[in-house]
């Protein structure tokens, strides 16, 4: 009776404070918005006082609470920043509570508004339940626990209770599996965030075998938990025994199980890691590339490097790294380590003794270091995957889109370069460039775009993203003040000289304005489109710089890709292939241009668009300036006609455009 009592008082005084609120001048509003969400930061504390916020979300949303603020349109809400937001504390977080539970009321009709459909309210609560499992679950990780007070882990783990009562997780089963097969599609460098989604179903939903969805998250559990099947309930210890007792046959068949395995998804087991040393240690050198799940062509590799690899295996692979695996499998096949340059330059880098500061950075970013793993094989291991997935390198929670792009160009084109690189950081805690005959030393330069760094990066990209940030900052300073976009001469100083000395921009800087646009599209479409440019074809990534637009189109700010390639889909369109380095290449741009990563003839890594789509999203790239002058003709008028129809009517508004004729 007495806690129906408290109930009682808790939902007569959130009403009081709510007509408060409702009531409230321009001038005593701010103060009585404090005074309401400081109650609903209380209530928040408990499932049944998230009850009665949610039986008052839509007075509370008429009310004004969101008026003025990022949250103002539900349509507009971004479903991977919640989780920063939940993380940082009250008021944020409780406005970021209200918002959920109002996208509930829309999805269950106790709230209706013309904003946005309940389909889409309840897509948005599926992706915020899939990205916010350690809530779901009540199982924050190590970091979450350090930032968020008990009040605020409770408070977040009510909300997700809550949504999870309604939603139900069964129905999201489906959208974890396709959410894994899209992240494992893209085979990022970086697996933290599918294991974790892999460990949580594990251990917290149940799961039927017959069932179609719940299959394919089983094959994802058993691609890391029992990868074979002598390794069903047996820890790694007891794998190693296992191995002990098989023969040759018996033992090219657990290699060739585990190698497929890995291939699937990209994920690499801790057994793989046994096996792998195992196969190496007792000089079964001719399973080897079957358990790496090589190709002829990786193993023609393999058997001519075979002892330069078997040391660099023993050296640097452990069960607590072991994804480097597939890194090195990606290697072989991609013929990286054959160039005698690399080869040296990781037999340098084994031996290297690293700067304490990026060791410590190294640790952060590997979440769980075990004391039997040095920094030098996590950076090492980190190192395999990176030059053997160019394209599954990301930026973390990082502004520094230029830096990760630069790693998975140099990674492709100058390997050797990237090697000798991370040398020099990890054992100097420094690096040095060129930009128009001046040394540039990364130690001596001012703040670069990171304040703090996000440590959801591999090895490799903390060992060189605090210092390529400062540089490419420091760059863009001395470039500055051309009535140019900097980016003209920064980028051939900072990636490389392959990059082409002619660059166009839509953006004119001496009228603050878009100039000539057609223009740019003809120079664009000649650079790059068969059809237009002889058939040639892209011969190295060109660093675009793109406009970043909101699901309806509203332009939200700048963003650097790498443009790999344009070739037709299986359905015989040309789409353009790119690399977007901020970890998920699947976005909704507005106007129907939604990137995909699958489906559609990506490569892993890649994300592609209608090649009409991502020139009218496109703001800047490199071209060669004394080819294209002979080919701007050939590009048909209805073709830059309907680029420039989706820019104008996008991004476009928020710029002044003129129609002179611009000299490229």
């Amino acid at each position: 009776m007495g806690n129906q009592t408290l109930i009682d008082n808790s939902n007569q005084k959130l009403k009081e404070l709510l007509e408060e609120f409702t009531a409230a001048t321009s001038l005593t509003r701010p103060e009585k918005a404090n005074r309401l969400m400081g109650q609903i930061d209380v209530l928040s504390d408990s499932v049944e006082g998230l009850a009665l916020v949610y039986s008052l979300i839509d007075k509370i949303s008429e009310g004004g609470i969101f008026r003025e603020s990022p949250w103002a349109d539900p349509s507009k809400l971004v479903a991977g920043l919640v989780n920063g937001t939940l993380k940082s504390g009250h008021p944020n977080s409780t406005i970021e509570l209200l918002s959920e539970l109002r996208l509930l009321a829309i999805t269950k009709g106790d709230y209706k508004t013309d904003l946005i459909s309940a389909e889409d309210a309840e897509s948005f609560i599926q992706e915020v339940i899939v990205a916010n499992l350690e809530f779901v679950f009540n199982e924050p990780v190590e970091e979450t626990r350090l930032i968020m007070s008990e009040h605020e882990l409770n408070k977040v783990h009510n909300l997700f209770n809550f949504l999870s009562e309604h939603i139900h997780l069964d129905d999201v089963k489906d959208t974890l599996a396709e959410e894994l097969t899209l992240i494992c599609e893209q085979r990022p460098v970086v697996t933290e965030k599918q294991r974790k989604i892999i460990a949580l179903v594990k251990e917290k939903i149940e799961l039927d075998p017959k069932k179609e969805g719940d299959l394919k998250l089983l094959r994802f559990q058993r691609c890391i938990y029992r990868p074979t099947a002598n390794t069903a309930n047996k820890n790694v210890t007891e794998y190693q025994s296992v191995l002990e007792k098989l023969n040759n046959t018996e033992l090219y068949l657990e290699a060739e199980e585990i190698g497929k395995s890995m291939l699937e998804y990209g994920l690499v087991s801790q057994y793989h890691a046994v096996l792998l040393k195992y196969l190496i240690e007792n000089e079964y050198y001719q399973t080897v590339p079957i358990c790496l799940g090589l190709t002829p062509v990786g193993e023609t590799r393999w058997n001519e490097l075979t002892t330069f690899l078997s040391d660099l295996i023993l050296k640097t692979v452990h069960i607590y790294n072991a994804q480097c695996i597939y890194g090195l499998a990606k290697m072989l096949e991609n013929g990286t380590i054959a160039r005698e340059a690399v080869r040296s330059g990781l037999s340098n880098l084994s031996g290297i003794k690293i700067h304490p500061q990026v060791e410590e950075r190294i640790l952060k970013s590997t979440k769980n270091p075990h004391q039997a793993v040095s920094a030098r094989q996590y950076l090492m291991g980190a190192l395999f995957r990176i030059l053997g997935q160019p394209l599954g390198v990301g930026q973390g929670n990082n502004p520094t889109c230029q830096s990760a792009r630069g790693i998975s160009m140099w990674s492709q084109h100058a390997p050797a370069k990237l090697i000798n690189m991370v040398q020099t950081a990890a054992v100097t805690n420094d690096i040095t460039f060129r930009f128009e005959g001046q040394e540039i030393k990364a130690s001596v330069t001012g703040q670069g775009l990171v304040q703090n760094l996000d440590y959801n990066l591999d090895a490799v990209s903390v060992t060189l993203v605090p210092m390529l940030d400062r540089i490419y900052n420091e760059m863009m300073i001395r470039g500055s003040g051309r009535a140019e976009d900097p980016h003209k001469w920064v980028n051939p100083a900072l990636y490389g000289q392959w990059i082409q000395i002619g660059f166009a921009s839509a953006y004119d800087y001496f009228s603050n304005a878009i100039v000539d646009f057609d223009g740019f599209i003809r120079v664009f479409y000649a650079m790059c489109h068969p059809e237009y440019n002889g058939g040639h074809r892209l011969i190295y990534p060109n660093p675009v710089g793109i406009f970043i637009t909101s699901s309806k189109g509203d332009m939200l700010g700048f963003h650097a890709i790498s443009l790999l390639r344009v070739d037709k889909d299986p359905s015989e369109k040309y789409r353009a292939y790119f690399l977007n380095p901020n970890n998920e290449g699947r976005q909704d741009w507005g106007q129907n241009i939604k990137p995909s990563v699958f489906g559609n003839g990506e490569l892993h890594g890649e994300s592609s668009l209608p090649l009409y789509q991502f020139a009218a999203r496109t703001y800047a790239f490199h071209f060669n300036d004394l080819e294209a002058e002979n080919m701007v003709d050939n590009i048909p008028a209805t073709e830059v006609e309907k680029v420039k129809t989706l820019a104008k009517e996008s991004w476009g508004k928020s710029y002044t455009w003129l129609e002179t004729n611009k000299k490229w």
